[in-house]
């Protein structure tokens, strides 16, 4: 037996003694909805174990898994004792993740171009949330402590009022200013210096100098001279983004080949001419690594840099106050609103590397 099949038959082992083993006083029989589902989530890992059929194989992987995380949930609605009691419970789940594992394996695998190289990811994040639900749930976590991503979910609905414009103040105006600044100065910067070779030795060991120095020591001199509105948070940004921007487009730069730079001057070509048609094509794989590094510094610059004086505006504002209330599902709802925002950022960043670098060996097949 193949480690597919082993992975399938320990997921069915293991829900099938999930549904047999105790779950407080009354189980899974006591709500014959949650414990349909639970067949059905079983049902599909056998069929997916012995099927020889692709068309089955996903249709029953899909049927089973949201089956199982159906089932789950209806259990976890019902008044009862849970945690430690319910190992009945964490039986069926961890037969669930098992063959969760199996069923992103078999995705990863025959995933391909566009939404279908999506799906693995998409249902990866989709399945953390899912079990960070049933944990919090079953084990009653407090609330203070971490809430649950339905109680976020909650906040996000209820206070997007609120939440829309510390977005627009911390993403739109100092993330978006401060990483514009910041990469194109440390872009033009990288060019002179190539340029320049006394410039280029000194300004490497001040970027390593420079890159070492703590947001929290920045961020106070930057309200002084900025103030207390974006302006300043947006000076953090650049500051932050402007030496990863400078090592990097050096880097790329300096990789060309000599041979191909060889042959450009046989051909009479300009300094121009090598620039824009040899050496700039070559840097632009290290440039876009440094825009999709800063796309997360930037975020991460600009919500600390709120800590030291802001508006009644921003993501670190919200954050900074609604730890001092006690209200940790609102500052759950902020953190998600920022990793969301970072993460749309940082893709449309690697779609644009893509479209322009299409002609990398990393995107041949």
């Amino acid at each position: 037996m193949n480690a597919n099949r082993r992975l399938y038959l320990a997921a069915i082992i293991l829900m099938a003694a999930g549904l047999i083993a105790p779950v407080g006083s009354a189980g899974w029989m006591a709500n014959a909805a949650a414990f349909a589902f639970a067949l059905i989530a079983c049902a599909g890992a056998a069929l997916c174990l012995w099927s020889r059929s692709t068309a089955v194989d996903h249709f029953a992987g899909s049927a089973g898994l949201l089956a199982g995380a159906a089932g789950t949930l209806i259990l976890l609605g019902e008044p009862g004792p849970f945690g430690t009691q319910a190992p009945g419970l964490w039986l069926f789940v961890a037969g669930w993740t098992v063959f969760l594992w199996q069923r992103l394996d078999v995705l990863a695998r025959s995933a391909g171009h566009g939404v279908a190289a999506l799906l693995a990811p998409g249902l990866f994040g989709l399945a953390l949330l899912y079990l960070w639900q049933v944990v919090v749930t079953g084990f009653a976590v407090p609330q203070v402590l971490l809430p649950s991503p339905a109680q976020v979910a909650t906040v996000l609905g209820n206070r997007a009022d609120i939440l829309w414009p510390d977005f627009r103040q911390t993403f739109l105006k100092a993330v978006i200013a401060g990483f514009a600044i910041g990469n194109t100065a440390g872009f033009f910067t990288a060019m002179v210096a190539d340029r320049i070779p006394f410039l280029k030795r000194g300004v490497l060991p001040l970027c390593n100098l420079a890159s070492a120095m703590p947001i929290v020591g920045i961020a106070p001199i930057m309200v002084m001279w900025f103030g207390f509105d974006w302006q300043s948070k947006a000076a953090v940004v650049a500051v932050v983004t402007f030496f990863p921007m400078l090592v990097n487009t050096l880097a790329g730069l300096a990789s060309v080949d000599a041979m191909h730079r060889d042959l450009m001057h046989s051909y009479g070509a300009s300094f121009g001419q090598t620039f824009a048609k040899l050496r700039l094509p070559s840097a632009l794989p290290f440039v876009f690594n440094a825009l999709k590094v800063n796309s997360t510094l930037a975020l991460i610059a600009a919500i600390v840099a709120e800590f030291f004086g802001s508006p009644i505006l921003g993501l670190g504002f919200r954050i900074s106050t609604e730890v001092a209330r006690l209200n940790v599902d609102v500052v759950w709802a902020v953190i998600a609103v920022a990793a969301l925002a970072g993460s749309v950022f940082y893709g449309a960043i690697a779609a644009i590397e893509r479209v322009c670098t299409f002609w990398h060996p990393s995107y041949r097949r």
